[in-house]
């Protein structure tokens, strides 16, 4: 199973990182010749689409995304559980128009870069810490004002599934900043297509857009919300997959916190 998995999974990112390449050198160019285009954006859906087409018939991952009804009207934050890069593309159609905060060193890539500056996305130098704050404070409503929404990995980088949570106060700045809703996403995608893991492994990986958190909380008060939403859910999207039994083997790390993780709620 595993090396026929592992077959399948070099078939995969053949495939997506070759379509990567190629799409990002075509918006690049017209990023350069034409800045934000209809065409651009066509590409870009195109891209998160096929993607998940090949991840299922390649890799055998189906998607799952739900509570899209949740999004609110107008400008708002979207702000999600990180555990693969199938969280980039799987959520990116529900969101209308997206400005992805990604770090500088992205942007700073031939073709890429253009590509993604002219699809909203928005950089920030995390080398400059603080420093960095004013300027993509300044990216951020100038999206909102184009009609975006912004969308976050409030942690940073991914995280492996169950791993403790740790959420940076970027999130809790742009909230203040900005004072539009903020709508959790959960998800369980590190279970089938990890960060360090050579083999994406077969299953449904879900996401979930959650009930919207009110603009105008003090920023803990805020924290403590979205922390609870994120990964109350994402914990049970991820004991509802062990439920439907996983394909892939689980280490004693994984095991040790998905038994705590069931006794913790059992005794609650």
């Amino acid at each position: 199973m595993a090396i026929v998995q592992a077959v399948r999974t070099a078939l995969f990112y053949l495939v997506f990182i070759g379509q990567t390449a190629v799409v990002a050198i075509i918006v690049g160019i017209i990023a350069m010749i034409a800045g934000r285009t209809p065409a651009s954006w066509a590409l870009a859906k195109f891209w998160c689409r096929s993607n998940l087409v090949y991840l299922r018939v390649l890799a055998g991952v189906k998607t799952d995304v739900t509570g899209e009804e949740n999004i609110p009207a107008g400008g708002c934050i979207i702000a999600a559980k990180h555990q693969s890069d199938w969280d980039v593309f799987a959520i990116f159609p529900h969101t209308g128009r997206p400005a992805y905060i990604v770090k500088k060193e992205l942007m700073d890539i031939p073709f890429f870069g253009p590509a993604a500056r002219s699809l909203d996305c928005i950089e920030v130098d995390r080398k400059k810490g603080a420093e960095a704050i004013p300027l993509l404070m300044e990216q951020a409503h100038a999206a909102i004002d184009r009609g975006c929404r912004i969308v976050i990995f409030p942690e940073g980088t991914r995280k492996a599934p169950l791993a403790p949570a740790d959420y940076r106060q970027g999130i809790a700045r742009l909230y203040l900043e900005l004072n539009v809703p903020v709508v959790p996403v959960a998800l369980n995608s590190g279970l089938f297509w990890g960060r360090n893991s050579l083999i994406i492994w077969p299953g449904t990986a879900q996401a979930r857009f959650l009930a919207p958190i009110e603009a105008g909380l003090p920023a803990d008060v805020f924290m403590e919300r979205l922390k609870k939403a994120i990964e109350s859910e994402s914990d049970a999207l991820i004991l509802q997959a062990e439920d439907h039994g996983l394909s892939r083997p689980v280490d004693t790390k994984l095991r040790a916190r998905l038994d705590a993780l069931r006794q913790a709620r059992n005794s609650a």
